[in-house]
């Protein structure tokens, strides 16, 4: 019988409670804290502490404290990653973002649905859903990309975005949901 976190890591439907991820979450958010206090004087630390945290990190990784993530071996980041201020990642499906990514202050990426049945909720189901981006993200502050995901390469999210659906390379893409406002070159 596969364990709840095996389930979790397979992106099917499985109980957040178990004390296998309880126990995974706990471990990371040491690590989320320990990042906190000493990314704020001491830069490199901090980025060695992520490159700990993250399944992948290209060698240059640049995130401002505070940051928020549940679990981090989730978490996949490709070279000249910034994320600036109070940016929180939910990691229950995989959160994948390619090279020279930008993102704003308080931009939030979704992994993770919930059920619509309100008893499955209750109970602590949970359903993986990834979000990959691909190369040359900017995403303005306060964006928010929501479970299941997919953007293309040179993607700019306008501030305060919410991206509901997935979309291709070389636009820009803003509202509540996102939409295209224009295409790049």
């Amino acid at each position: 019988m596969r364990t709840e976190k095996e389930k979790m890591l397979a992106g099917e439907k499985y109980l957040n409670i178990s004390d296998e991820l309880a126990e995974d979450r706990r471990t990371n958010r040491l690590l989320v804290d320990e990042f906190n206090r000493v990314a704020r004087e001491d830069p490199k630390q901090g980025s060695q502490i992520i490159k700990k945290m993250f399944k992948h990190t290209g060698e240059k990784v640049d995130i401002q404290s505070p940051f928020q993530c549940d679990y981090g071996y989730s978490v996949s980041v490709g070279e000249n990653f910034f994320a600036n201020y109070g940016c929180t990642f939910i990691d229950v499906g995989k959160i994948t973002i390619g090279d020279n990514a930008l993102l704003g202050p308080n931009v939030q990426i979704f992994s993770v649905n919930h059920p619509l049945d309100v008893k499955d909720r209750q109970a602590g189901y949970e359903y993986p859903a990834d979000v990959t981006i691909g190369d040359n993200l900017w995403a303005g502050g306060g964006s928010i990309i929501v479970p299941g995901v997919t953007l293309g390469n040179n993607v700019i999210i306008a501030a305060g975005a919410v991206v509901t659906k997935s979309f291709g390379d070389n636009v820009l893409i803003g509202g509540n949901p996102a939409r295209v406002i224009k295409n790049l070159k």
